[in-house]
């Protein structure tokens, strides 16, 4: 099953502030066949302007990822932690038993992230945040895994799940591929460029859904910027 999901149909929040569009339901977006994907329950494509951000709020019992496409987010929460993450570079935050934070544009120009949520895989952890430098070349022509909970990831940054979240960077005509065990599903998005997934086109920013593909072939139409998250 490949299920591609143009970026276009997707849902969508605007406000003076944030342009939001997400891939599963979330706040005042809700469709019942897009509760999630395996372990994988939020998708967000958020572009975030100057000066702007979203306010101290609570999570809890869930690992959020946030992938900086453009410009830069700064973080703050509770528990002391502050930084600016950057495009290309990753933070996760495992929100356990309670945190509070809060994350702004404090940039000269708008900010894109994809904010990521997957299930932990149990309640209670400890909270924590991490962030780190994932250079876009250095992932150039492969898959490099920037956070998961799988064993031997050990270069990434680590969340409370059998999961894993993958980036690369893929010129016109190269083509990576990733191997997709048993009971396993991928969903893929292209930050920047059109791409084929086995033969299967999508554009910039399209959702595509994969199950019960053991080889997943992504090929890149044209140069593309491209994040996968692997769940069970």
């Amino acid at each position: 099953m490949i299920d591609v999901r143009p970026f276009n149909g997707l849902g969508r929040f605007d406000i003076d502030w944030l342009a939001a569009r997400h891939h599963f339901s979330f706040g005042s977006y809700m469709e019942p066949k897009r509760m999630g994907f395996g372990d994988l329950r939020v998708w967000n494509d958020d572009t975030i302007q100057p000066g702007t951000g979203f306010d101290p709020h609570p999570h809890r019992d869930m690992e959020i990822i946030t992938y900086v496409r453009k410009g830069a987010i700064t973080h703050r929460d509770r528990l002391g932690n502050e930084g600016r993450t950057e495009a290309g570079d990753v933070q996760v935050m495992s929100a356990g038993t309670g945190i509070v934070h809060a994350e702004y544009n404090l940039e000269s120009e708008p900010t894109q992230i994809f904010q990521i949520w997957i299930v932990p895989s149990a309640t209670g952890f400890e909270p924590r945040w991490e962030a780190r430098q994932f250079p876009r070349d250095g992932r150039a022509g492969e898959l490099v895994v920037l956070a998961s909970g799988r064993e031997g990831d050990d270069g990434a940054l680590r969340i409370n799940q059998d999961a894993a979240v993958l980036g690369a960077t893929i010129k016109a005509g190269q083509s990576v591929t990733h191997q997709l065990g048993a009971g396993r599903k991928v969903y893929l998005v292209a930050a920047s460029g059109s791409i084929e997934i086995n033969g299967v086109p999508a554009n910039a920013r399209d959702g595509v859904a994969i199950a019960d593909e053991p080889t997943v072939d992504i090929k890149a139409i044209e140069e593309a910027e491209i994040v996968l998250v692997d769940v069970a």
